[in-house]
C-alpha cells in the first residue's frame, strides 16, 4: 500500500515511529479517537477511521445520552473521519515513539457537517465576519494546577509539590520566578512540546495557586486552529505530567480555598487590509468596539453554559476573585468581565475573561465571537466603562448555578441563530443528564450535615 506523502514524509524524519494517534475532541474537549500501528496509519488518509457519529455529543464520563435521537434511538451509526492536512506531529511525552493527527468527521449527505460538531459550529460563526469584509484575530490564555496524584482519606487532591522545595502545596507565590524555577524542568518540557506539535506557547507565568500556572498562546487570524492549539495544550500539559508521575486539572475549581483556573480569550477584529478596526486612532476604532462589547453583554448571559459547563465551574466565581460577576467592561481593569488591556492602536483588543478553563474552547471562542457579531450588526451601545473594583457586587440576573444556565441556554434565540436551532436545547440536555447522573450518587458529606 502507497503511503500518503504527508504520513512518508513525516516517516522519513520519525522512522521510528510505532503508533499513530488519531485524534478529535467532544463536547467536553478530551480528547478521543483511536491508537493505530504505524503499519496501518496509511489508511487514516484513505478510508478515515469510523466510530460513533455522536461521538462529539459525550458528556465528561464518556456517555452518550441519545440526545435528539443521537445514540441509541437511531442506532448508534458510525461517521468517517479523515486527517486534517498539516496536523501530523509527534507525541514526544509517549512512552513508545508515537504522532498524533487530528481528524474530523465527513459531511454527512445533505448538510454541510454534523449539526452537533462544535468545532464546525466555530466555524460557521467565524464565516459570518466575512460578510462584514472583517476577520477575528484571537488568542487564548489556560490557566491550570499540578496535582498531587495521591488523594487523601476523604478522596480529596492536593497541589502537587516539586522535589526541591519544602514550602506548603497552597503557598500562592503569584508571579514568583522560585516557584517557576522549582517548576522549570516540567515547564521546559511542556514547552519543548508545543514546540514538536507547533502549538504556539508563549509565556508561562506562576498563577496565584499552589502549583499553578498559566500558558499563552499566540495570536491568529484562524479562531479554530486557535481553539485546536488550546485543546492540543491540554493534552500536551496532561502528558507530560503524567509522564513525570503527577496528574495536571484545568478544573474551574479544583481547591476551595485557592483561586480558579480560567480559559481567557483576547479578540481583534481586522478588515481586508489587516488593519485593527478596534485601533483607537482610526476614526471607528471606539465605536466599533464599543459594538462588540455591547453585543458581548446582550448575549453573555445566554452563554454562560457553555462558559461554565459543570457543576465545579460555578464555584470559581465570587465577588472580589477576580473572577466576573457580571457584564462590566473596563480599560486595563482585571475586575471586569471584558478588558480592554494596555496597549492600544494595531494591539487593541478585547479580553474575554469569563469562562473555566475545563470549558470547550470551540464553544467559548462561537459564543463570543458570536456576541461580537451581535453587537456590530445590530449596532449596540454599551454601558459605561466601570473604574475601580466592578467585581464588588454579583449581578442577579447572571446565572450563577449550573441549572439556570442551562435553562437560559435552551431558551436562548440568540444562541440558535449562530448555533443553530438544534445545538443549545441539545447542550442543554446533554448537561443536564451530566449533572443528574452525578447527583444520583449520595455524596461523603450529606452523612456529615444530614445523618
Amino acid at each position: 500500500m502507497t503511503q500518503p506523502a504527508e504520513l512518508a514524509a513525516y516517516l522519513e524524519k520519525h522512522p521510528e515511529t510505532r503508533f499513530v494517534d488519531a485524534v478529535l475532541y467532544d463536547l467536553c474537549g478530551t480528547a478521543i479517537g483511536k491508537r493505530v500501528p504505524v503499519r496501518d496509519a496509511g489508511k487514516l488518509w484513505s478510508g478515515g477511521v469510523a466510530f460513533c457519529a455522536g461521538i462529539t455529543t459525550l458528556d465528561a464520563l464518556g456517555t452518550c445520552w441519545d440526545v435528539n435521537g443521537i445514540g441509541f434511538s437511531d442506532g448508534d451509526p458510525d461517521a468517517t473521519s479523515y486527517p486534517l492536512p498539516g496536523t501530523l506531529v509527534p507525541v514526544p511525552w509517549a512512552e513508545a515513539p508515537t504522532a498524533q493527527v487530528q481528524i474530523a468527521p465527513a459531511r454527512p449527505e445533505g448538510a454541510p457537517h454534523w449539526w452537533f460538531d462544535p468545532r464546525a459550529l466555530l466555524g460557521d460563526v467565524v464565516a459570518r465576519f466575512a460578510e462584514l469584509g472583517l476577520k477575528p484575530v484571537v488568542a487564548n490564555e489556560l490557566e491550570f494546577f499540578f496535582v498531587d496524584p495521591k488523594r487523601d482519606d476523604k478522596g480529596r487532591i492536593s497541589p502537587a509539590l516539586p522535589a526541591r522545595s519544602g514550602r506548603a502545596p497552597e503557598a500562592p507565590r503569584v508571579l514568583a520566578f522560585d516557584k517557576l524555577d522549582e517548576w522549570a524542568g516540567l515547564l521546559a518540557e511542556i514547552d519543548a512540546a508545543c514546540v514538536a506539535q507547533g502549538v504556539p506557547a508563549g509565556a508561562a507565568t506562576a498563577e496565584y495557586g499552589g502549583a499553578q500556572f498559566e500558558v499563552n498562546l499566540g495570536h491568529l487570524d484562524d479562531p479554530v486552529l486557535a481553539c485546536d492549539h488550546a485543546l492540543m495544550l491540554r493534552r500536551i500539559v496532561k502528558g507530560v505530567a503524567a509522564k513525570h508521575g503527577l496528574e495536571a486539572t484545568f478544573m474551574s475549581k479544583p481547591f476551595a480555598d485557592q483561586s480558579g483556573s480560567g480559559l481567557h480569550v483576547h479578540a481583534s477584529l481586522v478588515d481586508d487590509k489587516g488593519s485593527n478596526v478596534f485601533d483607537e486612532t482610526t476614526p471607528e476604532g471606539d465605536r466599533l468596539l464599543g459594538h462588540a462589547i455591547a453585543g458581548l453583554q446582550a448575549t453573555t448571559y445566554d452563554a454562560m453554559g457553555f462558559f461554565a459547563p459543570n457543576i465545579n465551574a460555578y464555584r470559581r466565581f465570587a465577588a472580589n476573585q477576580f473572577v466576573p460577576v457580571n457584564t462590566s467592561w473596563g480599560i486595563n481593569n482585571r475586575s471586569v468581565s471584558f478588558r480592554v488591556p494596555m496597549g492600544g492602536g494595531r494591539a487593541r483588543r478585547i479580553e474575554h475573561r469569563i469562562a473555566g478553563a475545563d470549558a470547550n474552547p470551540y464553544l467559548v471562542m462561537a459564543a463570543m465571537l458570536a456576541g461580537f457579531h451581535h453587537g456590530l450588526t445590530h449596532k449596540l451601545t454599551p454601558t459605561a466603562p466601570s473604574d475601580g473594583n466592578a467585581g464588588e457586587q454579583a449581578d442577579p440576573e447572571m446565572p450563577l448555578r449550573l441549572w439556570t444556565a442551562l435553562d437560559r441556554l435552551e431558551g436562548s434565540a440568540l444562541m440558535a441563530e449562530y448555533l443553530g436551532l438544534r445545538y443549545p436545547a441539545a447542550y442543554a440536555a446533554i448537561k443536564r443528564s451530566e449533572f443528574e447522573a452525578f447527583m444520583a450518587e449520595v455524596l461523603p458529606r450529606e452523612y456529615d450535615w444530614y445523618l
